[in-house]
């Protein structure tokens, strides 16, 4: 007879219910509604509770994300004998027909970076609404993906972002002996459905917090402006090249606009030039204010 642990996470609006084996078939699996679930059973029969808002599936848990008009102390036992219920009276959590149908192959190609240390691995689908960045193995905990990189001696930092992976070596590593390795062991590891992001275990850094809408509000209006800048102009110019700016933050008495480099940008020779030549010049001329000063706070 089956019997689930109930655990909570860091968000208070999800809980995971843990297996004793792996119930995932080496795939990460989000339903956001009934329609979604089509795949998965277990998950169709929780979306027929009312405060279910997102199934996830991985490894060995199932994490339910409940709306706001429960508590999970009032809930989750329920849901946990449910659960064990279902399963113990012969309930699938995937439905392997489904899931066979679904799956497609995955192309993995690498892309070059103004930062001859690091590399861009481009997957033909989404892999993280959220970008993140990973700077050791103890870093890892919301990304399986970047644990198992990190297990390679020659990565030294990770960036994940939309569809890309930007990895960057050590310096006694050559690109030409560890790039097909690389490429091949993302590849396979997604095509097999290994999580990329763990959802569940995501806990956005204050660098990353701060700029969300509720912050934004807060600040003052040439911080927001130069946010919406860096937003609108910068950011794609930088996520193409495997890296990403945030906006740290702004000194009025200054004029000292203070950022942060993710990614391939991050130690790249070129940055300096970069945020001093492009990004300074830009705000300076859209903020119309020649005394701006440009900086990055881990150059």
């Amino acid at each position: 007879m089956l019997h689930l642990k109930v655990v909570p996470t860091q968000n208070p609006a999800i809980i995971k219910f843990e297996f004793p084996d792996f119930i995932s078939q080496n795939q990460n699996f989000e339903f956001k509604n009934i329609d979604e679930a089509a795949s998965s059973p277990l998950a169709k029969k929780l979306f027929y509770l009312p405060f279910v808002k997102t199934v996830y599936i991985s490894g060995n848990f199932i994490a339910v994300e409940r709306y706001t008009i429960v508590e999970w102390a009032d809930v989750q036992d329920a849901v946990a004998e449910e659960i064990e219920n279902f399963i113990n009276q012969g309930g699938a959590v995937l439905d392997a027909e489904a899931l066979s149908a679904k799956k497609s192959a995955v192309t993995v190609y690498g892309e070059t970076t103004p930062n001859p240390a690091t590399l861009k691995f481009v997957v033909n689908k989404l892999v993280t609404k959220t970008a993140l960045e990973f700077k050791n193995i103890d870093e890892t905990k919301a990304s399986p993906l970047a644990k198992e990189l990190f297990t390679f001696p020659y990565v030294k930092e990770l960036f994940i972002d939309e569809n890309y992976i930007s990895v960057s070596k050590y310096e006694s590593y050559n690109w030409n002996e560890i790039s097909l390795e690389l490429r091949s062991f993302i590849k396979q590891y997604i095509e097999n459905g290994g999580p990329v992001v763990d959802e569940t275990q995501l806990n956005l850094e204050p660098k990353v917090e701060k700029q969300k809408i509720e912050h934004f509000d807060q600040l003052d209006v040439t911080s927001q402006q130069i946010i919406n800048i860096l937003e609108e102009y910068v950011k794609p110019a930088v996520a193409a090249d495997g890296g990403n700016i945030l906006f740290d933050s702004y000194d009025e008495n200054e004029k000292r606009v203070k950022v942060i480099l993710q990614g391939a940008c991050s130690g790249c020779p070129s940055s300096t030039f970069t945020l001093k030549n492009g990004i300074e010049n830009m705000l300076k001329d859209m903020l119309k204010d020649e005394d701006i000063k440009v900086e990055a706070v881990n150059a």
